[in-house]
This record gives structure tokens, C-alpha cells and sequence, in this order.
């Protein structure tokens, strides 16, 4: 990215005054999440087929009841204090959406009050352009029954505030089903400094997957899960004998663990028939596969550095087989514990073209190494005090320094690389085109025409 500091203010003035706008007359869709790329987050089509529209928590509620397979419903703009109302989709091809495409005008307010905001117990189902504030335990769960699998779960564009657990949460609810291909893509979940006392026992986490094969995570803002007392699980984490995620271009903020493949050493978790992992010789295996490419990893915040385990790890690898970790940028204001790590007997991994501000800690396990650079200063980024971790033109040590690799076309922005003889290090592309400032100037919510 250039480093274009009066472009930079410029898009900052011109743009903060947009969410006034937007109270007064919403623009077209689609909302984007502050720092995250524009290139893969355009607005979902117009719903087709049978549509409901909704504006009332009774009509919500119905509507969601009596739903038939190929149904969109449209949520009217407003705020909808549920207070116990839960909406549980059992019904496959359902699309659960804001009728205005502006996910910062439909609320869907639990007031801790409603344990989960949305249950996903069917196939093909969709939940976009909404915000989910202050259930009391998941906003979104999707998990099985004994019907069958839940597949295709798509979560786009969607705010979530202040869940009192996980803030999605997936999982198997049946034997021998499981939850799998979804996609979380666009979204930005969030634990505020208010929202944290609501926490018990520091059971939070952004995403957290078990059993889970598949699923996609990417292009999204993730910030503020870490507790004062006790260690929150990861801003994404995906576990249990999870297999073949992909998380890839999104930015986390402030979280006590960033990124995780894997946290049991040992215990009960899903095995496949087709033994992707054979070099653990039938032994415990928490992620198969997988790539984690180009995430920003960012802390800064002194609350989280004082609490009980501070930053702990910026990606962590325990029990996981076959992940590749290739061109990500962990960087942090003081020391983590680790900014990525590798821990467990049965973890086996490559660990290629990552730039970290500290360092990188093995604790067991089998991992290849190859142009990763440790201990870089963050004057090697645009404002590595305040987490923009785009390159400046002068980080030599990372610019052209990386590996060509296939699984990794593009960077944080979704623009193109590599951009000259060699990929940089890390989630940027230095000047890779095209450059837009709004990808990643600080913003409460941009919109395009």
C-alpha cells in the first residue's frame, strides 16, 4: 500500500460523517466492516422467489415459524427488543435478511434475555445484513439434529455486539452429523469493554467450530474477546477434529488468542474414514488441514496486556495436521506469549512468508519453516502503533522477501500478488493495485452506491 498520509486524512474527514447520513436516509448496501477489503465484500443480490416482509418481533417470530423451503425474510429497518424471543430455523434454503441491506438499521436485541438470537438447524440457510446485540449466551448457533447435517450455512455482513458467549457458535447437537461448508464472510464481530462484564467464567470466543469440515472465514473484523480474569478462546477457533478451513483476509483486533487450529491434547473429537492425517498413527488429531493466509493479528490495548494471560498467541497450532499458515501479520505493542506457535505431539505444519513482531514458538510437534521474519519493528508498517499494518515503502526486510506459493494470489485487501519479482511478507502487498484508501482507513461502517 502507498503511503499516502494526506489521502489518508482526507478519506478519514470525508467519510466520518456518514453514519448521520445514514440515520437520516439509508444509502444503498452493502455495510462493511472497518479495515476490511471492499474487493470480496459486495452486496448480496436482491431476494427473489417467495419473500415475507416483517417489521414487528411477532410478525419476525411467525414468519420465521412458518417458513418454507426458498422463503426470504425481510426485516424492516428498526430495533427489535426480542426479550426471550428466539428465532430457530429448521427449515432448509430459508434466507433471514434486512429488507434495506444496511445491517447497522436492523438490530435484533436480545437484552440478555434470549439465550441464542438464531438457531441454524437446517441446510442452505442464509442470515445477512442484520446486527445481533447482547444475547445471553450465542447470537448464532448452528448445529445438527438427528434429521440429518447442516450444510451451507452462509453468515454475511452481519454485526455482532456483545454476545454473552461465543458469538458464533458451531457445533454437533446429534451423533454422527455434523455441521459443514459454511461460509462467515463480511462480518464483524465484537466484544465491547461494557459487554465484557456480562461475560461468566470467560466462556468467549468470535467463532468457535467443532467437528466442523469446511468452512470458510474470511474478510472479517474480529476484535475485543479477552477477560480481565481467566483466558477467552480465540477471535477464530475451530476444533474437536475440525478439517480443511480456510480463514483467510480477516483482521483481528484486541483478542487475547487470534487464530486457532486445534487446543485439546487429547479427548473425544471427529475421525475420517479417509485418514488425512497418517502420521499421527491412529493417535489424538484437533484440526486436519487447512490453510490461515493473509489475517492481520493486532494488540494494543492495556487492559488486555494487565489481564491474567495478556496476549497469548496471535495463531496457535496445537493438535493440528497438515495446516499451512502462509503470509500473515501478527504484530502486538508489547511482547505476547507467542506471536504464532505450534504445540502437541500430533501437529504438523508449514509455516511460510509470515512477518511477526515477536516471536515464533515451538512447543512441540513437527513445523516447516521458510522466510518468516521475527522481531520486526513496527516502523516497518504504515501505523504498527495503532494497528494499521500495511507496509511502508521503506520495509525492505519484507518487500520481495517471500516464497512464491500457489495457495496464495492475493493479500488482506484482495488485491493481487505478487506485485513485483517476489511476494512481500506478511497479509500486504506493497502498491499492489488496485488501491483503495476506504479499504482501510478506521471507519464506523462505509456504504457504496
Amino acid at each position: 500500500m502507498r503511503n499516502q498520509t494526506p489521502l489518508v486524512i482526507f478519506a478519514f474527514l470525508l467519510f466520518s460523517w456518514i453514519p448521520f447520513v445514514v440515520l437520516a436516509q439509508p444509502p444503498a448496501p452493502t455495510a462493511v466492516s472497518p479495515q476490511v477489503s471492499t474487493t470480496h465484500c459486495q452486496p448480496l443480490p436482491a431476494a427473489t422467489g417467495t419473500i415475507t416482509s416483517v417489521a414487528t418481533v411477532a410478525e419476525l417470530e411467525n414468519a420465521v415459524n412458518t417458513a418454507v423451503p426458498g422463503e426470504t425474510i425481510l426485516i424492516a429497518d428498526g430495533v427489535y427488543n426480542l426479550n426471550g424471543v428466539y428465532l430457530r430455523i429448521d427449515v432448509p434454503n430459508v434466507t433471514l435478511r434486512s429488507a434495506s441491506g444496511n445491517r447497522e438499521a436492523v438490530i435484533l436485541d436480545g437484552n440478555y434475555i434470549t439465550t441464542e438470537i438464531i438457531q441454524v438447524v437446517a441446510s442452505n440457510v442464509t442470515v445477512a445484513d442484520v446486527t445481533l446485540r447482547e444475547a445471553y449466551n450465542h447470537p448464532i448457533h448452528v448445529m445438527t439434529t438427528d434429521a440429518g447435517d447442516t450444510l451451507n450455512t452462509l453468515i454475511y455482513n452481519v454485526h455482532i455486539i456483545d454476545p454473552g458467549e461465543q458469538a458464533i457458535k458451531i457445533n454437533p447437537a446429534a451423533d454422527n452429523t455434523y455441521p459443514d461448508d459454511g461460509v462467515i464472510a463480511c462480518s464483524h464481530l465484537e466484544l465491547t469493554d461494557a459487554g465484557r462484564t456480562h461475560v461468566v467464567d470467560c466462556y468467549t470466543g468470535g467463532v468457535d467450530a467443532h467437528q466442523a469440515e469446511g468452512w470458510v472465514i474470511r474478510d472479517n473484523l474480529i476484535e475485543g474477546f479477552w477477560c480481565a480474569r481467566g483466558l477467552s478462546e480465540h477471535g477464530v477457533h475451530l476444533w474437536r477434529g475440525c478439517r480443511d478451513t480456510l480463514v483467510e483476509r480477516n483482521v483481528l483486533r484486541e483478542n487475547a488468542r487470534g487464530i486457532g487450529f486445534g487446543l485439546a491434547e487429547s479427548g473425544e473429537a471427529r475421525t475420517y474414514t479417509d485418514n488425512p492425517c497418517p502420521s499421527a498413527n491412529g493417535g489424538y488429531v484437533d484440526h486436519y488441514g487447512g490453510i490461515i493466509r493473509n489475517n492481520f493479528v493486532f494488540a494494543s490495548d492495556a487492559g488486555l496486556f494487565a489481564s491474567d494471560f495478556g496476549f497469548d498467541c496471535g495463531i496457535c497450532l496445537w493438535q493440528a495436521c497438515g495446516a499451512q499458515i502462509f503470509n500473515n501479520t501478527v504484530a502486538s505493542t508489547q511482547a505476547p506469549f507467542s506471536s504464532i506457535e505450534w504445540r502437541f505431539d500430533n501437529t504438523d505444519i508449514e509455516l511460510r512468508n509470515n512477518l511477526v513482531s515477536h516471536n515464533l514458538r515451538d512447543r512441540g510437534g513437527t513445523a516447516v519453516l521458510s522466510h518468516n521474519l521475527e522481531n520486526a519493528p513496527l516502523s516497518l508498517f504504515l501505523d504498527g502503533a495503532n494497528g494499521n499494518l500495511h507496509l511502508m515503502s521503506t520495509a525492505a526486510v519484507a518487500i520481495d522477501q517471500g516464497l512464491t506459493l500457489p495457495q496464495v494470489t492475493d493479500d488482506v485487501d484482495g488485491d493481487a500478488r505478487p506485485y513485483g519479482p517476489s511476494p512481500d511478507l506478511g497479509a500486504d502487498e506493497l502498491n499492489a493495485p488496485p488501491f483503495e484508501p476506504t479499504n482501510w482507513v478506521y471507519l464506523p461502517v462505509t456504504y457504496s452506491d
